[in-house]
């Protein structure tokens, strides 16, 4: 009853802006830079905000944050990172095979490519080999790709036929590749109608700082795309990928375009129409009402608590504000003060507020349940006796 008025009052509070491109764009920076404002990324969260923005409508309406790749590369500053259309493989191309290839087919494969040193059995282990170099060529393809180390010798074998060779690629570049591709990691190569390619328009070799990097550009799954992070040290790029990731939440909003303001917010929005629904409400439901209301309440009495500010004075403002018509007041940590929301551009999803609300309300009613449970009593059961020879063992 209590979360439903408090949905109702949120819903009808919502701002839905996805008629107006512009506006829409502008909720989606809003809610990257509320997400960055606590983070690394704080200094540069205008441009963090872009990369995260950018790379999240090329998507195209779907959640799959698989196909955003991020790339931690030391040096530089934050500042030098940058949103590149396309999928880079943290790998060299080796000596001898072509630097750029056109129209790419890419087979994508986990299997071992090496051979036996042993005198005896090396020419037999060379031959196997060799065949089974012809097998993969005979996929028609122009760039292989395997998880497993290719040794000298098949690498010699693809270089002669014009085959691109890239191996040792790590286990989770190798899986987005096959994604973005469109291909299928394979292990065998004895049926190649049954082997699905990637494909990609063009592959070459990058450089980005002092290191060497293979592109791949134009890939099947148009929306793919990597964020290359520069930074001073792997920590510092560390934070900033997991700031980074947190932003990416805005995808829930692609989808469910709703937006609300936050700091506090939406919760003394809530708090307002529930506590009108308990003094209307007779009987004992009132006070369980009554005490939803008071738990909203904490929300921004905790978020001035958590920035060193005077809550008991900020709640008692914010109360005072929340009694004017569209009012969107909330708590500045910025400046110590209630502030408006709408100006300072704090806003957040309405589809994570709400699942917030709803998974809370849950845990909440949960307690009791497990409370009632741990505090009954158990059942007596009468002690058993189990008679051996003379002897008689009590069991309880």
């Amino acid at each position: 009853m209590a979360v439903e008025c408090a949905r109702n009052a949120l819903l009808e509070r919502t701002m839905d802006n996805k008629e107006n491109i512009d506006k829409f764009r502008s909720d989606l920076m809003n809610i990257a830079m509320t997400t960055l404002s606590s983070k690394i990324l704080s200094r540069d969260k205008e441009y963090f905000a872009e990369l995260a923005v950018d790379a999240v409508l090329r998507l195209k309406g779907s959640t799959n944050l698989e196909a955003i790749q991020i790339l931690k590369k030391p040096g530089g500053s934050l500042k030098d990172s940058f949103l590149d259309e396309g999928f880079i493989l943290d790998k060299k191309i080796g000596l001898g095979q072509p630097k750029r290839i056109e129209n790419a087919k890419i087979l994508v494969a986990n299997t071992a490519m090496d051979t036996d040193k042993v005198a005896e059995i090396e020419a037999a282990e060379k031959q196997k080999m060799r065949e089974k170099v012809q097998k993969i060529i005979g996929h028609g393809i122009n760039c292989f790709v395997n998880m497993q180390l290719i040794y000298n010798f098949p690498e010699e074998l693809f270089a002669d036929a014009g085959i691109l060779a890239i191996e040792h690629a790590d286990f989770e570049g190798i899986e987005r590749l096959a994604l973005v591709t469109g291909g299928d990691i394979a292990s065998t190569f004895d049926n190649p109608e049954s082997v699905k390619l990637g494909h990609c328009k063009v592959i070459e070799e990058i450089m980005i700082g002092e290191d060497k990097l293979i592109h791949f550009s134009g890939v099947e799954m148009g929306q793919a795309c990597t964020i290359v992070l520069r930074g001073a040290s792997e920590h510092v790029l560390d934070e900033a990928e997991r700031s980074l990731h947190d932003a990416f939440v805005l995808s829930q909003t692609v989808n469910d375009t709703r937006v609300l303001f936050v700091g506090g917010w939406p919760e003394m929005v809530m708090a307002k129409a529930v506590d009108d629904l308990a003094r209307k409400t007779p009987g004992k439901k009132s006070h369980a009402i009554d005490a939803f209301s008071r738990a909203l309440q904490a929300i921004p009495t905790i978020i001035a608590d958590n920035a060193g500010l005077d809550s008991a004075e900020l709640i008692s403002q914010l109360r005072a504000e929340h009694h004017k018509e569209n009012c969107t007041a909330g708590i500045d940590v910025i400046t110590g003060s209630v502030g408006d929301m709408q100006k300072r551009g704090i806003s957040e999803a309405f589809k994570v507020k709400q699942a917030i609300l709803l998974s809370a309300t849950e845990a909440a009613e949960m307690i009791p349940r497990v409370d009632g449970i741990i505090t009954c009593a158990p059942r007596r059961r009468e002690d058993q006796r189990i008679g051996c020879d003379h002897t008689i063992f009590y069991l309880m």
